[in-house]
């Protein structure tokens, strides 16, 4: 017996896309707490991850002027 799946062809699509969220830095402590700066592929913001156990949060980074920090592009 022979089992046919098939998969639109946004699905296959999607698959191929890259990720739309690069990790640039991460760091973690004996304790289960740490950090990772994220960026978005897309628009080039950049992001704080702290998180712990049980806990979590997410922030924009900013610069100087206090506007998003962009990672400039390679």
């Amino acid at each position: 017996m022979s089992c046919q799946v098939r998969v639109s062809k946004d699905r296959m699509k999607q698959k191929k896309q890259k990720h739309r969220f690069k990790e640039k830095f991460s760091q973690i402590e004996h304790d289960g707490t740490g950090f990772k700066t994220i960026e978005d592929t897309e628009t080039g913001v950049m992001y704080l991850y702290v998180y712990g156990p049980g806990h979590g949060g997410l922030t924009v980074l900013r610069d100087e002027e206090g506007n998003p920090l962009i990672e400039p592009e390679a």
